[in-house]
């Protein structure tokens, strides 16, 4: 069972505001100070801006509130990957509407997005102010001036890992990342079947080859491909993918539309998925 922590007090603050928005989630209320409380509302976390860093939220990362009284709510949601509660309390008679948290307790795990959930707990503390840009848009301030911007839109669903056809847009080595050269761009395409066998092209020959999926690591097995002779980037990108592929058990993780498959040594490649209209 997973641990509990303190959950930072302006993690709350920022459902309780969020809620606010809902009632003029229809566009037709005015700009500026939000109404008082008794709304409910769950917001998507877009980003958090601190000490210099702007982080993306990750998909999960989210926040919901629901009223316990007449200036007060109850507050729930994900720091991207670790669950909260907070009580959350109104703030009136200011020019600026502004919320205050009671710390609640949240899981303790350790997780993909550790320097978004760091970022975003250390902001969340003490009163925040509340901006409304727009009827799905919500700009919170804490008093260092830190920034956590949330959405009413849901967030964009991650791809699925299977069934999708994915592009070659990029090679990791040595913790750096750089894009495939223009003249490989588009050449290196593959898709992994429902039936777990993968196929495509590796930047000139195509080929296939089985997949075994084991939970966040993905192993491909020998690769049958054509013969032709293959030079220049796409002959290089070609040998590069061909190493990678049958270097073993690769991680693989997608945010949203990018996929990265990453071995042992710290190679790599990202990949974007196809969208409908393609």
């Amino acid at each position: 069972m997973p641990t509990l922590r303190h959950l930072p007090a302006a993690l709350a603050a920022a459902l309780v505001l969020a809620a606010a928005t809902t009632a003029c989630a229809d566009g037709s209320g005015p700009s500026g100070p939000l109404p008082g409380p008794g709304f409910t509302g769950s917001w998507s976390v877009q980003r958090v801006t601190a000490d210099g860093r702007s982080l993306a939220g990750p998909p999960a990362a989210h926040l919901t509130i629901e009223p316990t009284g007449s200036r007060t709510a109850e507050a729930k949601g994900n720091y991207g990957c670790n669950g909260f509660t907070a009580a959350v309390s109104y703030e009136s008679g200011s020019e600026q509407s502004a919320v205050t948290v009671t710390p609640g307790s949240s899981t303790a795990m350790a997780c993909e997005h550790m320097d978004f959930e760091t970022a975003f707990a250390e902001l969340l503390k003490g009163r925040l102010e509340v901006r409304r840009e727009s009827a799905d848009r919500l700009v919170l301030t804490a008093a260092d001036g830190g920034t956590i911007e949330l959405t009413s839109k849901p967030p964009v669903a991650d791809a699925p890992l299977t069934v999708t056809e994915w592009t070659v847009t990029g090679l990791i080595s040595g913790g750096t990342a750089a894009s495939v050269t223009n003249q490989a761009a588009g050449r290196a395409v593959f898709t992994i079947g429902p039936d777990a066998r993968a196929s495509g092209s590796l930047g000139c020959n195509r080929f296939s080859a089985p997949a075994a999926i084991d939970g966040p690591r993905i192993t491909f097995g020998p690769l049958s491909t054509t013969r032709m002779a293959c030079t220049g980037p796409e002959g290089d990108l070609e040998r590069t993918l061909t190493e990678l592929l049958g270097s073993g058990g690769l991680t693989w993780r997608i945010q949203e539309r990018t996929l990265t498959l990453t071995a042992a040594d710290g190679k790599g490649l990202t990949a974007r998925a196809a969208s409908a209209a393609e």
